[in-house]
């Protein structure tokens, strides 16, 4: 006897569809840019109606937000389910690197990059972005404090060391747009975690790090 299909309620569907157009939005972004991705083809790839875009977004700024919010917030979760891991398999900074470069590369920085260009210009869209980059950023902390009880240092030194590890991520893949050249990026990455790691390497003799130390040695 087979079990008839249970209906997806009218909340599932109408998330289902916001999901979708949320994806669609992101993925566009990545392939054409902001500026030439229009509410149409989002609904296009999205597969819904315009009707059902208007529904669920009122403007094309309203739903550009929304996505890379929800872009952000899946990335969000990805650095915690990596922190619960790293405490657990008590990982190496080299594993940190190695996931940055991983996590930003696949389309995050390209997408950020295109939003950001535009935050530039429009302050209703900065605003309403604002938040939860801030919990972005809140979630790259956590590590950043999982790093320095690691290696014991001072929380700041760690947070310095690592937000410089993502700018020089940041900029290489903006170079990648013109130089498609894996092992010069693969290269780099082996040299700055060797860097990392003699950054980190105070540890050893039990001593804590301070953002003094750090200065005081480059002098």
């Amino acid at each position: 006897m087979s079990v008839p299909r249970s209906r997806r309620s009218q909340k599932e569907r109408s998330g289902q569809t916001r999901s979708a157009l949320l994806d669609a939005a992101i993925t566009l972004i990545h392939e054409k840019g902001l500026a030439g991705t229009s509410t149409s083809d989002i609904a296009e790839a999205a597969g819904v109606s315009r009707g059902a875009l208007t529904y669920h977004f009122k403007s094309r700024e309203e739903l550009i937000a929304s996505a890379i919010e929800h872009m952000l917030l899946i990335a969000i979760e990805e650095l915690r389910a990596f922190t619960r891991a790293f405490i657990a398999q008590n990982g190496s900074s080299d594993d940190i690197v190695d996931f940055l470069w991983e996590l930003m590369n696949r389309r995050l920085f390209l997408v950020t990059l295109e939003f950001m260009l535009e935050a530039r210009r429009n302050a209703t869209f900065l605003d309403t972005v604002r938040p939860v980059v801030r919990e972005w950023h809140q979630a790259l902390d956590n590590i950043w404090n999982q790093l320095a009880d690691r290696y014991r240092v001072e929380p700041e030194f760690a947070r310095a060391l690592m937000n410089g590890t993502l700018c020089l991520i940041r900029g290489m893949i903006a170079q990648s747009i013109i130089r498609v050249d894996p092992a010069y990026y693969a290269g780099l990455l082996d040299f700055w975690k060797r860097d990392v790691r003699a950054q980190l390497s105070g540890s050893g003799s039990g001593a804590v790090v301070s953002m003094g130390q750090a200065r005081k040695g480059r002098a």
